[in-house]
């Protein structure tokens, strides 16, 4: 048997991957980036849907279902074919905490009407901002109300899994080899695969459904590396500080004043790098700064870390007597590196997405997923769309038909992958 088309298997898989993907972003889940570097998970909550998708699992049939005590959990289901190659598919069910994750309130504007969608806060997704709004003319469109994000990073991803298993299960003539299912905390904070147990793991080829629009294949992604910056100053009482006082506060400001702004997030696109302040903290005694920096080019990034020592050597001549120390270390590294020694992993991937009924859109992914940190160890995994857009916001939005969508494409990459 083949996978049904795209209409057929939407008119049967539908109902329940809305009915999934609201309960899930229903679960506060959002991680704790400054917990993260002392336990994983980083926050408690998370406990709680990966419990409910490990009792999911084995509701639905799934006999080998194992949740470690660092939140990962990884399902085994045997294929029919055991003579191909064991792959893995996975998502993460932690949001960011760029923006207020709990008490999530989703909205399914159902036969979307084309307008701008009006939420809470003076909220507004305007398709004129969100020209792929358009796509979805008639169909039904989920949003947050606008007090928090909605989740579909990557709540969308763990839906369509799921939904995948559950056809799969239920349709056992299809033809697969073994599977493996993927489920981690953590990834938003970056530390997300610091603890997983890869070793453990069966498959040859790895997935992550973690993409954003519709048709989206990512096969590259940035250098990932993070500066931490610790500025030592000198206290003296402010009255009588003239000549004396070296303010750790004002130091870690200039630094970060001196960070190009033709080179932040905002000011770049397509294949420029950039870097940027992500978090500081501190006194006038002594301070930190964190700064990210991502490039498609490893060359560009050594190039940026050496800005960094000199920007470094420049505030400590403007502040004698104080001390700045710069601390760098890589994050995930450019995926692309790998996958493309496997050739037939990506034109596999390409005919799933034409069986589907859509053509890839291939990209690079001007961020990082677990499967970037999966591929640097060893094995290969690109990434698929799950159909959200404006993640980490309030205006973080999803269509139904794009995770229909997602779930067709994984349906057929099983099938494709045991020709």
């Amino acid at each position: 048997m083949n996978i049904p088309d795209f209409n057929t298997l939407r008119s049967s898989v539908e109902d329940g991957l809305l009915d999934r993907f609201l309960r899930y972003v229903r679960i506060h889940t959002t991680s704790n980036e400054v917990a993260a570097g002392e336990k994983t998970p980083s926050t408690e909550c998370q406990w709680d849907l990966l419990r409910l998708l490990a009792e999911e699992l084995a509701s639905l049939g799934v006999k080998d279902v194992s949740l470690d005590q660092s939140g990962y959990l990884i399902a085994r289901i045997p294929g029919n074919r055991p003579e191909a190659d064991t792959i893995g598919f996975m998502a993460h069910v932690d949001t960011s905490s760029d923006a207020p994750g709990e008490n999530v309130n989703p909205q399914v504007h159902r036969q979307y009407d084309g307008s701008p969608i009006r939420l809470k806060g003076s909220i507004v997704i305007d398709p004129q901002e969100n020209p792929v709004l358009n796509n979805y003319k008639g169909e039904t469109v989920i949003t947050s109300d606008g007090t928090t994000l909605l989740g579909a990073d990557d709540k969308a991803g763990v839906a369509e899994i799921m939904t995948s298993v559950e056809w799969l299960l239920s349709h056992p003539e299809v033809p697969r080899g073994n599977l493996e299912i993927i489920f981690t905390p953590d990834e938003e904070t970056g530390t997300g695969m610091d603890r997983f147990p890869v070793k453990d793991l069966q498959s040859r080829f790895c997935f992550t459904v973690d993409g954003g629009r519709e048709g989206e294949l990512e096969t590259e992604c940035y250098y990932a590396w993070k500066a931490s910056v610790h500025f030592q100053g000198r206290v003296i009482h402010p009255g009588s500080a003239r000549g004396r006082l070296v303010n750790a506060v004002s130091m870690a400001a200039q630094f970060a004043s001196m960070l190009p702004r033709n080179e932040s997030p905002e000011a770049t696109d397509g294949r420029y790098g950039n870097y940027w302040p992500h978090r500081i903290s501190g006194t006038m005694d002594e301070a930190e700064l964190h700064v990210f920096y991502r490039s498609f080019d490893a060359e560009d990034i050594q190039r940026r870390t050496d800005a960094l020592h000199s920007f470094a050597s420049a505030v400590e001549a403007a502040f004698p007597g104080g001390r700045v120390s710069v601390e760098a270390h890589e994050q995930y590294r450019n995926m692309r590196e790998e996958i493309d020694r496997h050739p037939v992993l990506i034109n596999t991937l390409r005919k799933a997405y034409s069986a589907a009924g859509i053509a890839p859109i291939e990209e690079p992914i001007r961020g990082g997923t677990d499967g970037s940190r999966l591929t640097a160890m060893g094995i290969p995994c690109p990434n698929i769309f799950a159909g959200g857009l404006n993640f980490h916001s309030r205006s973080e939005w999803v269509a139904l038909p794009a995770m229909t969508r997602s779930v067709a494409v994984l349906l057929n990459l099983i099938t494709l992958w045991v020709d």
